[in-house]
């Protein structure tokens, strides 16, 4: 029996020095985070939009603390978060205007021209490799709903052949990413006036393949008082800081490329 006792108690006995001095370098090697970080990270959406221009929720926490980037960068949080982190901080809160999605096109079934019907993997990354799509415009929505898949808020549908934004969107960019013809972007919600065309053609080509298509006439550009919308690439832009949304470009559209939320 003693030959099996000794070696039990050795054991025991070197399990006991590893726990304590496990213990003890624990204490001495111990990395000591602010508990503001985690504060701030339970604050926050937890989308890992990466709409910050962090890795995801857990770095920009880190980073507002240990970085001093600004509060307001969280674009699904929008002003509330904003203001909950300055509280965490106990800083002043800072400025931020909510952002909304917007989709570059409104080449519905009832505009667009079609070429051909697609029969292969229903989505808009497989259309695009085949020949641009099926529409006559090759800029325009494939309308099978990749950016769908990829919001959280159940902010987009496809209309009609069009995706289409709703008051859902949390503007956290998600979508603008996966679109094959980068028809999306994020603009602040303040602003009403959207030009939902970004074909490359000239207008006599753009009319034939979609009659909501933006024919690049200037005559919105002659209308602004602003300087704010000016044709670029044979598509009118609209330059947010200076655009007042006073609708003088929208009135005066003569294909409806150009559009009013608050009209609509």
């Amino acid at each position: 029996m003693s030959n099996y006792l000794l070696p039990i108690i050795i054991f025991a006995i070197l399990g006991i020095l590893a726990g304590v001095l496990l213990t003890v370098a624990s204490k001495v090697f111990e990395v000591k985070v602010d508990e503001r970080i985690e504060q701030i990270a339970d604050s926050l959406p937890q989308a890992n939009c990466g709409a910050c221009g962090f890795a995801g929720c857990a770095d920009y926490a880190n980073a507002i603390v240990e970085k001093g980037v600004p509060t307001n960068l969280c674009k699904p949080g929008g002003p509330d978060v904003s203001a909950k982190i300055s509280g965490i901080l106990g800083t002043e809160a800072l400025e931020m205007i909510p952002e909304v999605a917007v989709v570059r096109c409104n080449g519905n079934c009832d505009a667009v021209k079609h070429r051909f019907e697609f029969d292969g993997v229903q989505s808009c990354a497989a259309a695009k490799r085949f020949y641009g799509g099926s529409k006559a415009c090759s800029y325009g929505c494939l309308g099978y709903g990749d950016c769908i898949t990829q919001c959280d808020n159940d902010a987009i549908s496809i209309i009609n052949g069009v995706a289409v934004v709703n008051s859902n969107c949390a503007g956290c960019g998600k979508c603008v990413k996966i679109c094959p013809n980068q028809l999306i972007t994020i603009k602040p919600v303040t602003k009403h006036i959207d030009v939902k065309c970004s074909s490359a053609d000239n207008g006599k080509l753009t009319k034939q393949a979609c009659s909501n298509g933006c024919i690049g006439c200037k005559i919105c550009e002659k209308k602004c008082l602003n300087d704010a919308i000016h044709i670029e690439n044979f598509h009118a832009v609209i330059d947010y800081a200076k655009c007042t949304g006073c609708g003088a470009c929208y009135e005066a559209c003569p294909t409806g490329a150009i559009t009013c939320c608050e009209k609509q």
